[in-house]
């Protein structure tokens, strides 16, 4: 987004009633008059509007206050916008379009501190926010000099800054992870594993909504979400409320997450002062879950926020990145057939091998670490040895990255072709009821073929224990190599000299 250049805040109070840090230290009222000031902002965000030509604002970075007031105002229903918004408030959410009349309506809820507030935009024309003590910042792409006049005529002041102190923040780190259709597979995967039930909506800052999930709801739930939701993935809550209420902890905050009899969803959160209160509140609930506060020990699954119907993503608030959040960032900049390098961090009992590769377990399994037959993986990699592999594989929705150290090595079986037609000594390695198994390269882990019964004796009626025990060196011609199937045919018969046969 590109921020116009103008910026203006404009308040009520003479500039020398300020202190450092730009705060009001006078002697007037910090809050609305419900009057002549608050009609005067309105009317002069109105005149900086027009003249920028602009006539709707969309909203931006919505929420409702935890206490619908700030101890200034009295409570009021609805965050105070009942009349604007239908009583779910829907419609108030980031990217929703309104008039400017309703714009106006909402900087006069913010002006009151009745326990809602957003940024109101015209992108990269105009910008409306209203902060604390009755200040408010407009940004406009013109100077808007009428607008100007105009406000002060109102009796406000009008002070051209740098930029406001509400901006977005545009430098985060990191990648917001968007509730794509890859997000939708995964948490469709994790249904089913049953590692994941409880989808958290956050529709506002301050304000969600959550589901209990199956696989026969999920698209449902999709269709109901909030434009530009955060959203937050939940393991399943516990059928044993009793267990989870006595794991409340003795300090701190809380959030209780709780299903009532018919099905409803409810959250609250608390600290101990408030617990027999809560316990009464969930009595008969069906299943419940004690999430806490603390950044540190609150451990969702993944999180995503919901791109735009054009799947992009243009909402500017950020969750908290899970460790899956953060799997998922590195998972995308990997690509098939690259080359990785990376540590062995484990060899599993089954023979996979772990391989850390920045942060990220990726595994080998027994068949991609050498082209030649191997008893264990220790007998290639060893723990702590640093290895470079090609990545075959990299699944998001599992997240899962296989590699493979043999698509690094040169394929023995390729070089065996140049040999079809020639004859060799090998050793019979094992017999079957259709024929014999050879080793045609003088080393342990050689490549063999199988000699079928009929290239191994004239006589269809022998055995092939009747004609070589395992341990004896044969005579054979490569006949037929083949790679993708891994088979190499030879021939006992083809190899003997005329008159030997």
């Amino acid at each position: 987004m590109t921020v116009p250049p103008f910026v203006h805040r404009i308040t009520k109070y003479d500039p020398a009633d300020r202190d450092e840090q730009g705060s009001y230290v006078g002697a007037e009222d910090t809050t609305s008059d419900h009057g002549p000031f608050e009609a005067a902002y309105l009317q002069a965000i109105a005149a900086f509007a027009e003249d920028t030509g602009v006539d709707c604002l969309h909203i931006r970075e919505p929420g409702v206050a935890g206490v619908p007031h700030f101890g200034l105002e009295p409570v009021v229903d609805r965050q105070g916008l009942a009349g604007l918004f239908p009583p779910d408030l829907s419609g108030f959410h980031d990217g929703a379009e309104v008039p400017l009349s309703v714009g106006l309506e909402l900087v006069r809820a913010m002006l009151r501190d009745n326990g809602a507030w957003c940024s109101l935009e015209a992108e990269g024309k105009f910008i409306v926010h209203v902060g604390w003590d009755q200040y408010v910042y407009v940004t406009s792409e013109d100077p808007c000099e009428r607008a100007l006049a105009r406000t002060r005529a109102l009796g406000l002041l009008p002070e051209r800054l740098e930029t406001s102190p509400y901006d977005a923040d545009f430098d985060e780190p990191g990648e917001q992870r968007p509730a794509d259709e890859v997000f939708w597979a995964r948490l469709r995967w994790s249904i089913a594993m049953r590692q994941a039930a409880l989808l958290e909506e956050g529709y506002l800052y301050d304000a969600s909504r959550w589901q209990r999930l199956t696989g026969d709801t999920l698209d449902a739930v999709r269709t109901r979400l909030t434009p530009r939701a955060q959203l937050t993935v939940w393991p399943d809550l516990s059928t044993d409320v009793d267990a989870v209420l006595a794991t409340l902890p003795d300090e701190g905050l809380v959030e209780l997450v709780w299903e009532d009899e018919v099905g409803l969803i409810t959250s609250t959160i608390a600290d101990a002062s408030e617990y027999p209160e809560l316990t009464a509140q969930v009595a008969g609930a069906r299943a419940a879950a004690a999430l806490s506060m603390s950044v540190e020990e609150r451990h969702p699954l993944f999180t995503a926020v919901l791109p735009d119907s054009d799947g992009v993503l243009r909402a500017r608030w950020r969750t908290d990145p899970t460790p899956s959040d953060r799997n998922w960032a590195f998972l995308k900049t990997l690509r098939r057939g690259e080359i990785c390098s990376g540590t062995v961090t484990e060899i599993a009992g089954f023979g996979v091998t772990y391989v850390d590769i920045g942060g990220f377990t990726a595994m080998i399994n027994i068949p991609e670490l050498s082209w030649r037959r191997i008893s264990h993986p220790a007998d290639i990699v060893s723990v702590g040895q640093r290895i470079s592999a090609e990545i075959l594989d990299v699944d998001l929705v599992r997240e899962r990255v296989s590699l493979s150290l043999k698509a690094l090595q040169q394929d023995p079986m390729r070089q065996l072709l140049q040999q079809v037609g020639q004859i060799t000594n090998g050793v019979v390695t094992k017999l079957v009821p259709f024929g014999a198994f050879v080793r045609i390269e003088d080393r342990e882990d050689g490549l063999g073929g199988l000699v079928h019964l009929a290239e191994l004796a004239e006589d269809q009626g022998e055995r092939p224990q009747d004609v070589i025990q395992v341990g004896d060196t044969l005579a054979v011609k490569i006949v037929d190599v083949d790679p993708p199937r891994r088979r190499i045919t030879l021939s006992h018969l083809q190899a003997l000299a005329p008159g030997e046969s």
